[in-house]
């Protein structure tokens, strides 16, 4: 297939809002998306806007916009007024994000745990405050959860029950395809259909947009932890909600509210990072595809998770000591985190998900002997040869002892 008619956006599938341009690839969006003004301002690269206020000798206009933004959360035009309730810089990031995504509008935040809490505290304030949602998930969006940190309820449930759960409270049902760590894929449309009129919001941090945009399977929310594949360095922290404009409205006055903001230095990251996502992804993913093959043939491997969409993380379980092998890596980094350019590995049971009910964890597929791996862009040899002499690592007298491996 040809890769232009592959990655071209399709009004049909959902992929093209209202008054964004039509028919452009993937690539070339995520090259130019949000920044189309620039050349006639005579900019090459997008500017960075770190002023937290902004002078205005109209203070009756100032009073108008404000009452226009906290009657319905509209994005404030013209001249920004201050950095709480939005920055050039960041707005950029945002127009970007949701043109990839396929949705009418994105919201950035400080984190990707400030997005979710935003996304809660919006659905609650309309009195609808139970959740429906799918394990497994991030951690500590499952640990917001069940904690109730926000007021809200949940009921955990099966992809296939989400149907039967809903009730007239019910304000959102949350889950993440591809699940973290457990790589567990969720039929969306399936799932969407199950949701009726209550929004489904899919955090597709593992995914991107450039593997599967959820709103074209009818997801009304897309989460994402930008500080993972969309910035892709490990430098930058970020979160960010895909949506309909309905909801974002009700997002930036949560965001106003509550201070969550993203730091216009992020921002400026995160539109850089948006414009080299479809070439890192692809490419760690073709690195990880591999990588999941060689796994899926160790003997010292019991099982590999990787997802049918395909993607650069794997999870897979080894029979011996999941410990030794994290201490047993040179190249790899021993990390929590993910979509960085170089490779990640790390213990879930013991970092990322352990503020999960350690009976919960278990039942949601996140075992004592499971690792997740973030493969990055380093050559797929130098990689092989690194988990090959981990994963032959055995502790001896509190020591390390690499044992020998054919052919090496």
């Amino acid at each position: 297939m040809d890769s232009r008619t592959h990655d071209a956006y399709d009004a049909q599938d959902g992929c093209v809002a209202a008054g964004h341009p039509a028919r452009r690839a993937f690539a070339t969006e995520a090259v130019h998306a949000g920044r189309e003004d620039l050349a006639a301002q005579g900019l090459h690269a997008a500017p960075l806007d770190l002023s937290t206020t902004y002078p205005s000798y109209d203070s009756r206009g100032e009073a108008a916009r404000l009452d226009a933004f906290a009657a319905d959360g509209a994005e404030l035009t013209g001249t920004p007024v201050y950095a709480r309730l939005g920055n050039p810089t960041v707005a950029r990031f945002e127009t970007a994000l949701a043109r990839l995504e396929g949705t009418e509008s994105a919201v950035a935040f400080a984190s990707g745990m400030a997005a979710l809490s935003a996304v809660l505290l919006a659905r609650n304030a309309l009195g609808l405050r139970h959740v429906v949602a799918v394990r497994p998930l991030y951690g500590c969006s499952d640990h917001l959860l069940t904690a109730g940190l926000l007021g809200s309820e949940v009921t955990w449930v099966d992809p296939e029950g989400v149907a039967d759960a809903l009730r007239p409270d019910t304000g959102l049902v949350l889950v993440e395809s591809p699940a973290n760590p457990t790589l567990a894929e969720i039929d969306l449309r399936a799932v969407a259909h199950a949701c009726g009129s209550v929004p489904l919001l899919v955090d597709n941090t593992f995914a991107t947009p450039v593997l599967q945009r959820p709103a074209g399977q009818g997801a009304r929310l897309v989460l994402h932890s930008a500080t993972k594949y969309l910035g892709g360095h490990g430098d930058v922290m970020g979160g960010v909600v895909a949506c309909d404009e309905e909801l974002a409205r009700r997002l930036r006055q949560v965001r106003f509210a509550t201070g969550g903001v993203l730091h216009p230095l992020a921002g400026y990251l995160l539109l850089r990072g948006l414009s080299t996502l479809p070439v890192r992804v692809r490419a760690a993913s073709a690195t990880a595809a591999e990588l999941a093959r060689r796994l899926a043939a160790d003997p010292r491997v019991a099982r590999v998770h990787y997802p049918r969409i395909g993607g650069a993380m794997i999870a897979f379980e080894v029979h011996g000591d999941p410990h030794a092998v994290i201490a047993g890596v040179r190249l790899i980094t021993p990390a929590v985190s993910l979509g960085s350019v170089d490779t990640l590995i790390q213990h879930p049971a013991s970092i990322s998900h352990r503020i999960v009910d350690a009976t919960d964890r278990r039942d949601a597929g996140v075992g004592d002997r499971l690792l997740r791996l973030s493969v990055g862009l380093e050559d797929v040899e130098d990689l092989w040869a690194d988990l090959e002499g981990a994963l032959g690592t055995e502790r001896a007298g509190g020591g390390v002892r690499r044992k020998e491996t054919a052919g090496r």
